[in-house]
């Protein structure tokens, strides 16, 4: 599984890269802040709704620790998606939310 660090993430979003970003946090927690640009698809819904997601795009998946988004990332690679985990997940993020 293809992982990405909080940190490299940050850069790339401050360096102005467009990335793609999976939170796949439950609804109150992305509540409490979210990475700008990020769409939320709960994991619990992530099988139904992979078709909202472009199979010629990379993606970043994102949760609180890390262990949900690994989960994600697996089943989304399973699926023939480009998909990388972001590795200690929002308990990392020191960048900015909405």
């Amino acid at each position: 599984m293809k992982e990405i660090t909080p940190a490299e993430v940050k850069d790339l979003l401050e360096s102005g890269q467009q990335l793609n970003l999976v939170d796949v946090r439950e609804d109150d927690e992305v509540a409490e802040g979210i990475i700008p640009g990020a769409i939320h698809i709960p994991l619990g819904e992530v099988a139904e709704r992979v078709g909202e997601l472009d199979k010629s795009k990379p993606y970043i998946i994102i949760c609180r620790s890390g262990g949900r988004s690994g989960r994600a990332t697996e089943y989304l690679e399973e699926a023939g998606y480009d998909a990388a985990n972001m590795t200690g997940g929002m308990l990392e993020w020191d960048g900015e939310t909405e």
